[in-house]
This record gives C-alpha cells, structure tokens and sequence, in this order.
C-alpha cells in the first residue's frame, strides 16, 4: 500500500513541478521543469536521508557515543524484527526526534539533543518505538520524498519572485509569477498533510503495542509539544516539519488547521484511552 502511496506522491510532486514551470516560461519551462522532477526523484530516492540528516545538522553515533541510546534502539529493533538502524543525534536543545531513509535496510533514526535531557528513558523508548514504527510501515521513504520534493517545489516558488514570466503568448504580466508564489508552497503543504497525519497515529498504535506503555508515550507527547511551542528547533524547515514526531514549527489557531501533524490532544486521549485498555 505505501508502494502505491509512493508512486502517486511521485506523479503529484512532478505534476505540480511541471505545471509551476509551464506557468512560468511555457513549453521551455515544462521541459526543464520535467527534467528537473525527474533529477529530484532519483536524487530523493537515494539520497533523500542524507539531505534531511545534513539540513539538521545530525551526526551518526555508535554503541561508544551514545551507549544508552543505542541500545534502546537496538532493543526496539530486535523486538520489532528490524534490521539496526543507523543512529543520530542533531544538535539542538529542543527535544524533538525523526525517522528516514528509502527502507529499513537503510534506515536512520535522529533525535535532538535536548530529547535525551527532557525525556525518562521509558519515555524516550516509546519515541523511539513511534520513530521504528515508520521504518516497519514503509513509509520513512514517503516522508524523505515529501521533504526533499517539497524543498524543490517551493525554491521553484522563491524563483518566481526573481525572475517574472517571459512568454510569447504571455504580455509579461507578474501575474502568473505571483500565482506560483501562492500556490506553490500551499500544494507543497497539502501533500505533506495527506501523507503525516494518518500515519502518526499508526506509528503511535505501534509504539504503544511494541512497548506495552503507551501512557509513556502520551506523557513524551505533551513533553515534546510543550517545548517545541516555547523554543520552536533552529533549523526546522516547512519542507521537512511533517518528518518530527511532534511539529518543530510554532503556531496555533487557523495555523493548526495547515498543521501536518494530527492535533496533539487527539494523540494523547488515544494513547491514554489504549492504556486503560491494556491494564
């Protein structure tokens, strides 16, 4: 299923690619704008972990540097029949954490510093339980796509403030360049959403079943969230916000509607309603 969920992302990215070009220099635009997609894809497909993970500035560590982070997550892993992940941390003191890589082969698991400080350690384990359960579902790949194609779709958007359309059957007019300003990112975003919100509530489910707490990882939520509204990450990006276990970015109100994360509260009453359940 997130093989298809793949492929259309893919259409819909390069669909958006090359309508943005075409808008903007006609059939010339179309062709540069297709070649462009199709350079993004493949470079997104193999290297889109290494793109996120050098955007935050993460740096891989083994069993010697982090010694207790490394064996929850070699723990979760075996537990959760997952080939070891690779292991990062970003420096960043607002805790937040992450999940990418093209499939569990090549999977990467990041966290901030400030996660490894904010959090018990069964807190931090049912994070790391959510973040394994995107690598279990398959859908780390989507996330990496999103990010990386959507970074190329809105830096199509900033060109379209530089460089107005230049069309034979067009008078010239900023018009059509503003449209793309607007509507780039805006797509951008709406296929960010349709890929986050459903599978952070499963990568919730399957953290609260591979841990057997999931009251852990309702109070990790509200931890996180609680930060990240007062001291938002310093290198968090619209493109690759959608990838965090809990939005990096601030905002409230009618931006909540835009979130590309389900609402936290929601989160947390299920995590909290399964654990009532499970005793």
């Amino acid at each position: 299923m997130n093989s298809v969920k793949t492929f259309i992302l893919i259409m819909v990215m390069t669909g958006l690619l090359v309508w943005a070009g075409g808008l903007l220099y006609g059939d010339m635009g179309i062709v540069l704008a297709l070649g462009f997609a199709i350079l993004m894809n493949g470079v997104s497909y193999f290297f889109s972990d290494k793109i996120v993970l050098a955007a935050y500035r993460a740096q891989l560590v083994g069993p010697a540097d982090a010694p207790e982070l490394y064996a929850i997550v070699a723990n979760l892993a075996q537990r959760a029949g997952l080939p070891m992940p690779k292991v990062a941390i970003i420096p960043d003191e607002t805790p937040n954490a992450f999940a990418t890589g093209r499939n569990p082969d090549h999977a990467v698991v990041a966290v901030t510093e400030g996660i490894l400080r904010a959090l018990s350690r069964p807190e931090l384990e049912g994070v790391l339980a959510h973040e394994l359960g995107h690598v279990k579902h398959r859908d780390i790949l989507i996330g990496s796509l999103a990010a990386v194609l959507a970074q190329a779709i809105m830096l199509l958007s900033r060109m379209a403030f530089w460089f107005a359309p230049r069309r034979d059957d067009d008078s010239g007019s900023p018009l059509v360049a503003i449209l793309v300003m607007i509507l780039g990112p805006i797509a951008a975003l709406l296929l960010q959403m349709a890929v986050s919100r459903s599978r952070e509530y499963e990568a919730d489910d399957y953290s609260a079943h591979l841990t057997g707490r999931p009251d852990q990882l309702a109070s990790a939520l509200g931890r996180l969230a609680a930060y990240n509204q007062q001291v938002p990450m310093r290198d968090a990006q619209p493109a690759t916000a959608h990838m965090m276990i809990v939005n990096p970015l601030r905002g409230g109100g009618i931006l909540s509607l835009f979130s590309t994360h389900p609402p936290m509260e929601k989160r947390i009453q299920r995590l909290n309603a399964m654990a009532i359940q499970m005793r």
